[in-house]
């Protein structure tokens, strides 16, 4: 099932997407009264995707980040700063919810931060308060599945060391199109491409920590709540983005995140 989050005459509310693929001029949505976590039930109105616009899937209270949870990543990376390939110990990281924008909305690039680069991302929707899950409840507590784009200010990133700053800017977590709620997280093709040039090509069953793993880490510590959204680390590939240019993030079996990149 496909759940989106849209706008139309100024309100905003959840639908079931209808259709197979990711061409809004060849889906339906289908609007629902409430939140779809929370006892829906649907408007009995069918209408096209085409003449909504969507939004991020979800409003999180945390987004929680992995990252070196690729080996080919942490390689590429090494490379880049320097630091040692040492992916042992999970690296975990926040972005503020100010950051997450939806399919469509400008990334907009500060001005003076150097480098930004794209990262690609599975992303993990939580669906029920979670804390100290085990890797056997773990998936019992996750809503679904969507695609992000982890952008990073790549020069702030490395000088801070730490990352709050360079991943955190305002419209640096796009989500989106919608939830996937029956998907395998364990085999799906994660790509990346500017200006329909691909820059990253990897596949989920290449991560270092699975999704049940990543949440039971993290819950070790804190509490997710509905809502809440993981990403789960890029694959190689990395590479900038300029004002001008089009990011697309597609992750099987969900569908193809679209922003564009402007200077703000």
């Amino acid at each position: 099932m496909r759940i989106a989050r849209f706008a139309r005459s100024g309100d905003i509310a959840y639908g079931l997407v209808q259709g197979t693929g990711d061409d809004p001029a060849e889906l339906a949505l289908a609007p629902l009264n409430g939140h779809p976590l929370f006892d829906p039930t649907p408007t009995g109105e069918v209408v096209d995707l085409s003449t909504v616009r969507l939004l991020a899937p979800v409003q999180p209270i945390n987004v929680v980040c992995i990252g070196k949870n690729y080996a080919d990543h942490v390689k590429e990376m090494s490379g880049l700063t320097g630091a040692p390939a040492d992916a042992s110990i999970p690296t975990v990281f926040l972005k503020p919810a100010t950051s997450v924008i939806g399919p469509g909305d400008p990334i907009r690039l500060p001005a003076g931060v150097g480098r930004v680069e794209h990262e690609g991302e599975l992303a993990i929707v939580i669906g029920r308060p979670a804390r100290d899950l085990t890797v056997d409840n773990a998936l019992a507590h996750v809503w679904g599945y969507t695609a992000a784009n982890d952008v990073t200010a790549r020069e702030q990133q490395q000088s801070d060391g730490q990352w709050t700053r360079g991943k955190g800017h305002d419209t640096f977590c796009p989500l989106g199109p919608w939830i996937e709620t029956d998907l395998d997280p364990t085999d799906l093709r994660v790509r990346c491409e500017v200006d329909e040039v691909l820059r990253q090509d990897g596949n989920t069953r290449d991560l270092l920590r699975d999704v049940p793993t990543i949440l039971t880490f993290i819950t070790s510590f804190m509490t997710l709540l509905p809502g809440d959204v993981v990403l789960t680390g890029t694959p190689a590939g990395v590479g900038p983005l300029t004002p001008g240019s089009t990011v697309s993030v597609e992750i099987e079996g969900i569908g193809t995140l679209t922003n564009p990149v402007v200077a703000r």
